[in-house]
């Protein structure tokens, strides 16, 4: 028996088989509902209220409240057909609410360009002493167009037509020394070049050191030629159009990685990715969103779709094998192998991308199961590993990646930080976007400053807009607060009656930062889960310096990548022990730096194997079998950590 749904705000239709859940039933219909626990029934954050209609749930974590009013789970909700006499009741209607709905919120992009001030691919840059040492790579894209008027054969002049192509080619000294064209292109070439009079324009890419002729077409149409950088995040996909003429960034764009839907961690994505049809979805749902930004890109800009000529993509390991579609039940198996950590460069037609039909497809290379191509073009852009001054990269994301190196040597390792960098895994957490709570202040008035009932709460939301909810800066920023007025002990303990904005709720002790709709707290639990997920950053990028005989005071930086912003506060980490307690001058925040380095090997070809040799050359380090780390961890499992001599600044204040 068959089942009608019809989700609402969207007005969006679909039919499905009864026993289908509500979750399955709106990813097939194309709507993409938060879910962190792979479809658990743990995580509670697929909530939608059903309007009408004959259903079977087992929502028991939710509110009494929430489900008098209607709501359940999606993912532990099935619809079921008309009951016998029951007219109607194979018609199911339901409303997503926008706490709900992962494509609801407008990702920011600002903050993804504070790359381009200290590493970018043109051929020209003012170098500063302050800069890196080395910023300039040669302008080789991974396509390019040219425009050639081709001598017509003659009887002196035998030449074959495809020879006489290649020849014409090798003369602007753009080429590689092996050149192919395809079948397909070299049935077309006899009538194409004599009715264009012999000139035509040829679509260039440099693939797996070939140059291979994409596309020959007639007269001149060099001037369109473009390109496309992803970040594949695991919460995130950013993308940014470029010319790949003037090798400017006409517009960037971002999305929720709709992935999410079926797991808000790589591993339970690879979990699913191992069922019946999970691998085929997973891969689905990323291509179809990199497809939707694509279109945006090329509408907003007004260019032809076919003028897109390559794509370039940086994600993690997991992210990268999903993306090609390449089974990655290995990487959470040890000894933890991936399938490839290099892999070719292919046709992106033949992933599903729509780009020019022969338009080219390059990731960027792995180093292991848990460090991936945007880690590599992180540091490529950063540019570290040309600094003799020791430097610490840290990518603040659900994996929590810390990379530690110089000129001489590059360690890495991957953390279990978690999503809650990203908004997840907390109560009232989302990702960075308007509305989105990034800073509190908690204060008190002149007249009674010591008084608790006399505190103030003071937010600041993203754009000024009525606060929505808590972003990954936010939550440094209020957990922090929480610690300097008291409300917190040092192992992040709610103190009873040390505000009165906490309070004894079905689910323990919560901060209420605001009571009106929606109201945004903070539980005992999304403390814990900021203090692990900080414990495991600063203990892996600990870990690292202790293998290579160094300790924090030897950094001369610290470089912070991520999608909090410019929003995270650096004194507060280093109050949290997040970060290390180090001048502030060492600290450099740049953003989206994965999304920086794909356009960067996007331009230059020799960027590309810069990024194949900084991932040849980096070296990865277990934590999962590394005794120190778990003792080193523990250690810092309280504000700031159990060793207060690590964090000087913070204990003079106490």
């Amino acid at each position: 028996m068959a089942c009608k749904i019809k989700f609402l705000p969207y007005n969006k239709e679909i039919t499905v088989q009864a026993g289908t859940d509500l979750l399955n039933a709106a990813t097939m219909a194309g709507i993409h509902i938060y879910n962190s626990c792979g479809g658990d029934g743990v995580c509670g954050r697929c909530k939608v209220k059903v309007i009408k209609g004959n259903i079977a749930t087992d929502s028991e974590i939710l509110t009494d409240k929430e489900r008098k009013e209607g709501y359940v789970l999606a993912c532990r909700t099935t619809c079921l057909s008309a009951k016998s006499g029951q007219e109607g009741q194979g018609e199911i209607e339901v409303f997503v609410p926008e706490e709900s709905r992962l494509d609801s919120a407008k990702i920011l992009t600002k903050g993804t360009e504070k790359t381009e001030e200290i590493y970018t691919p043109a051929e020209t840059t003012k170098v500063t002493p302050e800069v890196f040492e080395e910023k300039v790579f040669r302008y080789s894209p991974l396509s390019a167009k040219l425009y050639i008027e081709v001598p017509k054969p003659s009887l002196e002049d035998s030449t074959a037509d495809l020879e006489r192509i290649f020849r014409e080619i090798r003369k602007s000294g753009i080429a590689n020394p092996v050149m192919q064209m395809g079948i397909a292109n070299i049935k077309k070439l006899p009538e194409l070049l004599r009715s264009s009079d012999f000139k035509v324009t040829v679509t260039l890419g440099n693939r797996n050191n070939t140059t291979e002729v994409v596309l020959i077409e007639p007269g001149d149409t060099s001037g369109s030629n473009f390109g496309v950088a992803v970040d594949i995040g695991t919460t995130t996909i950013v993308s940014y159009l470029v010319n790949l003429n003037s090798q400017k960034v006409l517009s960037a764009k971002a999305i929720y990685n709709p992935q999410v839907s079926f797991g808000e961690d790589v591993i339970t994505r690879i979990i699913y990715a191992g069922e019946s049809i999970g691998l085929e979805r997973l891969h689905r749902a990323v291509v179809d969103s990199i497809n939707d930004l694509i279109i945006s890109h090329v509408v907003e800009n007004k260019i032809s779709l076919t003028d897109i000529n390559c794509i370039v993509c940086a994600g993690n390991t997991t992210m990268t094998h999903l993306l090609l579609k390449v089974n990655p039940t290995y990487i959470r198996r040890a000894p933890y192998i991936p399938v490839a950590n290099t892999f070719p460069v292919i046709r992106a037609a033949e992933v599903g991308i729509k780009i020019n039909p022969r338009g080219l497809l390059s990731t960027l290379p792995n180093v292991a199961s848990y460090v991936g191509g945007d880690i590599t073009t992180g540091v490529l852009a950063t540019g570290m590993e040309n600094f003799s001054g020791l430097t610490l990269f840290i990518d603040l994301g659900t994996n929590g990646e810390v990379v530690l190196g110089n000129k001489d040597f590059l360690v890495c390792c991957s953390t279990s930080a978690g999503p809650c960098f990203e908004g997840g895994g907390i109560k009232c957490g989302i990702r960075a976007q308007s509305g989105a709570i990034e800073k509190l202040k908690i204060s008190a008035t002149a007249d009674l400053p010591q008084a608790q009932e006399n505190k103030k709460l003071k937010i600041e939301t993203i754009d000024d807009e009525s606060p929505k909810g808590i972003c990954g800066a936010g939550i440094v920023s209020v957990v922090a607060e929480f610690f300097k007025e008291g409300i917190i002990d040092k192992s992040g303990n709610f103190v009873k009656g040390s505000s009165k904005y906490l309070k004894e709720t079905d689910d323990g002790l919560e901060f209420f930062i605001t009571d009106t709709k929606p109201e945004i707290s903070v539980t005992q639990a999304d403390i814990k889960n900021f203090i692990n997920s900080k414990g495991a950053i600063y203990s892996g990028a600990e870990i690292l310096l202790k293998k290579m005989g160094f300790d924090f005071q030897n950094l001369s930086r610290v470089i912070i990548a991520g999608g909090l912003g410019n929003a995270l506060d650096i004194e507060k980490s280093i109050m949290l022990g997040l970060l290390p307690d180090l001048s502030k001058e060492k600290f450099l925040f740049i953003g989206n730096a994965s999304v920086t380095g794909a356009k960067m090997c996007l331009l230059s070809q020799i960027a590309m194997k810069k990024a194949e040799d900084i991932a040849e050359k980096m070296t990865y380090i277990d934590l999962s079998a590394d005794s120190d780390f778990m003792n080193n961890y523990t250690a810092s499992l309280f504000l700031p950590h159990t060793n207060l001599d690590l964090f000087p600044s913070v204990k003079q204040r106490k």
